[in-house]
């Protein structure tokens, strides 16, 4: 598996709202963001995350479990809400399932909290 790293810069056209900077949030838009945060929010599935988004391709679950100090069925519990959540999706192979980031959430993230270039620093 090679490495790479999944910027979190928005991309011209590719996110689904304005930054929140720019435009207010309208009901539906909230309701979508707190379900990405409140699902990152946790510490170890931010860090699932993190390692799924930093892994390049995909990761298998064989290879997350053993980095944390929590059983098998709660790495799987915290995995069902990333991917409820929308921002892994994962396949079936055998035994095992592989995960990775699904980039459309990522751009989504990095639009609705960017920063404009103009913005002063307070």
């Amino acid at each position: 598996m090679s490495k790479q790293e999944i910027a979190l810069t928005p991309v011209a056209g590719a996110a689904c709202c304005a930054p929140i900077s720019d435009t207010a949030l309208d009901a539906t838009g909230a309701a979508e963001g707190a379900a990405v945060f409140k699902a990152l929010a946790d510490p170890i599935r931010l860090r699932l995350f993190s390692i799924i988004t930093s892994a390049g391709d995909e990761i298998c679950v064989c290879d997350l479990t053993p980095q944390f100090d929590v059983s098998g069925p709660t790495i799987s519990h915290h995995l069902k809400v990333l991917r409820e959540a929308g921002l892994v999706d994962c396949e079936r192979r055998g035994t095992w399932v592989y995960y990775w980031p699904v980039p459309e959430k990522l751009r989504w993230i990095a639009g609705l909290l960017a920063v404009p270039e103009t913005a002063s620093a307070r």
